[in-house]
């Protein structure tokens, strides 16, 4: 039996303002800076969250409720996201709405491939275009009727939850530079960078994901820009 709270609350209608009210989402996403953009944009729209960090998580999730939207990074750290996804929509009763996210918009293909109804490309943080990307691919029984009122907002996450990523990823480094692990890094990283607006980041991000690894110049430039943003408070 469920034990989603959730089931029990009387359902709200959407508004005009919050055209997402009564839908709960599923965010798959190991980054707890891009996580904290997706929550507030949810909180703007009218919809619930919840938040699974790993695959593992994640189905542990989908085995006591059905979320109306699951949203799924498709770099996670136990596996694939696009393969999360496929397992989705083989799901009964079925989701909605499955949508892939990821720094890099070269996933697009591979999450569409793999059975999501759209894709988000980090960084996700304008309010209009969260909105909208859920929206049209919400089955038309499900979509709201009426106008919607358009919104240029753009949320900024805390700063904590950045930092939080900084340490993550400072962890992860010390595995060293031939780690199994460093196209995760990579990847984790990049997404990182660009929800972050870190130009430098995205680019010692790049290097960890050259074909046979970074090499130790890489990963000493790398492991430095970490550390230095951490030891600044990750305020850039």
């Amino acid at each position: 039996m469920a034990d989603d709270l959730t089931t029990f609350l009387v359902p709200r209608s959407a508004t005009a303002e919050r055209p997402l009210m009564g839908l709960t989402v599923l965010l798959v996403e190991d980054s707890r800076f891009a996580s904290e953009a997706v929550r507030l944009l949810c909180l703007r729209s009218g919809a619930r969250i919840r938040r699974a960090d790993c695959l593992a998580s994640a189905y542990r999730h989908l085995q006591v409720y059905r979320p109306s939207v699951v949203i799924v990074d498709m770099g996670l750290p136990d596996g694939s996201g696009g393969d999360l996804i496929a397992a989705i929509r083989q799901m009964v009763p079925a989701v909605p709405v499955v949508l892939g996210i990821s720094g890099d918009s070269g996933l697009r293909g591979d999450a569409m491939a793999a059975g999501a109804d759209g894709f988000l490309e980090k960084p996700v943080e304008s309010l209009a275009e969260f909105q909208q990307a859920i929206l049209n691919a919400l089955p038309a029984e499900l979509r709201p009727q009426g106008l919607r009122a358009l919104s240029d907002t753009v949320v900024e996450p805390d700063p904590i939850a950045l930092r939080d990523d900084l340490q993550h990823m400072a962890e992860v480094l010390r595995e060293g530079p031939n780690s199994h692990v460093m196209p995760y890094a990579a990847h984790f990283l990049a997404g990182v960078a660009l929800s972050a607006h870190d130009l430098a980041l995205g680019e010692a991000a790049q290097r960890l994901a050259r074909k046979g690894g970074p090499s130790r110049e890489d990963f000493r430039h790398v492991s430095g820009l970490v550390a230095d943003r951490l030891a600044a408070g990750a305020t850039f």
